[in-house]
Order: C-alpha cells, then sequence, then structure tokens
C-alpha cells in the first residue's frame, strides 16, 4: 500500500480509545503478593482468546512478579549480561527487561478492534497512561520517538541524561492485545543492570523509580493514579473479585 506522506510521530497523536458503543467496563484486576510468571502468561492467553470469542470482558491485570528476566521478539543474546534471574522467552515485542518486587506490571487485554484498530495509536495510549500517572505525583515523564516506553529528564546526572521509569511490550492476536507495561514503584535497581535495559546501553540512559526520584510512593498509591489515568485514555474500569487471574 502506498503511502503519500509519512506517518506521524507518536508525539503527534492523541488517541481516542475509548468503545465507541456500550459495553461492560474493563475489568480491573489486582493481585496480592508476587504471581509466577508462567502462570501469568497462561492466564493473558486464556483471557484473550476468551474476549476474541466474545465470551469475556476485557480486562486490566496489576500484580507482581518475582525477580525474572523477559526477552522480547527483537532481544539480543548479548544483552543478557548476567542471568542471576531466571530467563522466559516471551512472544511480546521489544527486547531485554526486568520484573521483580516493587514494580507494578498491568497486563492489558483489551479488544482493539473495537477501540479504533490502531496498534500504533493504541501504543501511543499506554505512554498516555503512564504520563497521566506520573502527574498525579507531579513528575513529568515523556515518550520519544526512537525509544519506546516512558522517560525522566535527570539533569541531575549530567547534561542530555534521562532514565526510563516504565517500559511497554505488548502481542496482539485476534486484535486482543496482551502483555503490557510496567511501572517502577521500588524495585531494586541493582537487578536491571544483568540486562541492557530495552537494548539501549549509553550511559546517559539509565532506569529510575518512584522512590528512586525521591517519592515514597505506596503500591496502592500508584494502583489508584493508574486507575484515574487509564480511564481518561481508555474509559472506565470496574473492580474485580481477586483472583488467581484473568483466566480463572
Amino acid at each position: 500500500m502506498e503511502r503519500s506522506s509519512p506517518p506521524p510521530a507518536r508525539d503527534a497523536l492523541t488517541p481516542d480509545l475509548r468503545r465507541a458503543e456500550a459495553a461492560p467496563p474493563v475489568e480491573w484486576i489486582i493481585s496480592d503478593g508476587l504471581t509466577d510468571y508462567e502462570t501469568a502468561v497462561a492466564a493473558m492467553e486464556a483471557r484473550a482468546e476468551a474476549i476474541a470469542a466474545g465470551t469475556a470482558s476485557e480486562a486490566v491485570w496489576l500484580l507482581e512478579h518475582p525477580p525474572l528476566y523477559t526477552a522480547g521478539t527483537s532481544a539480543e543474546d548479548g544483552d543478557l549480561r548476567d542471568a542471576r534471574f531466571p530467563v522466559f522467552r516471551t512472544g511480546r515485542g521489544g527486547q531485554f527487561t526486568y520484573h521483580g518486587p516493587g514494580q507494578r506490571v498491568a497486563y492489558v487485554m483489551l479488544d482493539l478492534k473495537r477501540r479504533g484498530g490502531d496498534v500504533r495509536a493504541f501504543v501511543a495510549g499506554l505512554e498516555a497512561w503512564i504520563i497521566g500517572t506520573l502527574a498525579a505525583f507531579n513528575i513529568r515523564g515523556e515518550r520519544r520517538e526512537d525509544r519506546v516506553g516512558v522517560w525522566v529528564k535527570r539533569p541531575d546526572k549530567g547534561e542530555g541524561h534521562e532514565d526510563k521509569i516504565a517500559a511497554i511490550g505488548i502481542r496482539v492476536r485476534r486484535w486482543v492485545s496482551f502483555h503490557g507495561i510496567s511501572l517502577n514503584v521500588e524495585p531494586d535497581l541493582s537487578h536491571f543492570s544483568g540486562i541492557v535495559p530495552c537494548g539501549i546501553s549509553e550511559n546517559r540512559y539509565g532506569v529510575t523509580s518512584l522512590v528512586d526520584l525521591g517519592l515514597p510512593v505506596a503500591m496502592e498509591d500508584a494502583d489508584m493514579a493508574l486507575e484515574k489515568a487509564f480511564g481518561d485514555v481508555f474509559g472506565p474500569a470496574i473492580r474485580a473479585a481477586a483472583m488467581d487471574g484473568p483466566g480463572a
């Protein structure tokens, strides 16, 4: 297909990702404790299939994992510096990332066909969601055209320094998304040293968290900010009863 002009930059997108027609609100599920990664992936895939089949509502699943590394479809072996934690190869986009306690992972299972059918706009919406969440704590999160995720400027570290505070990695099957985002609330940042996070090795680009930025934010406070900002971008969500996973 020919294009008469280049696609717009992500910064230029103002996605409206609310469902046009009446539909049940997105289920908002929060799991306590640490959730096994393979268990989470199996539950996500089951829920995504059910959404595509029209037998389950959309869902966002908030959880924490035990320390681990995941490798996306673009991951390079050389970016795994020290496999001190289990490594999982996954079908999401992106490269290596870390998950662990103190990091809020949000798995997003939405029917994109009913939300405009534009994956690029969906990624921009995820970024807008994170940026809105950070704004609740007076943090200016920014997107970068050449670097997926959300970044904060760190002039205290030197000119041009920026740290990543949230990662994005998604997969779409039958127009239903799964995997999602991770927001660093209070993880052990030294655990990121076992990988080249997202393949970015320049010294001026690092990793940070809400607590690292001097904000003693509890996970419950981060969850409330995530829920409010999600509604602003994707529409209302309703708290679901605790369960082992969205597919349960």
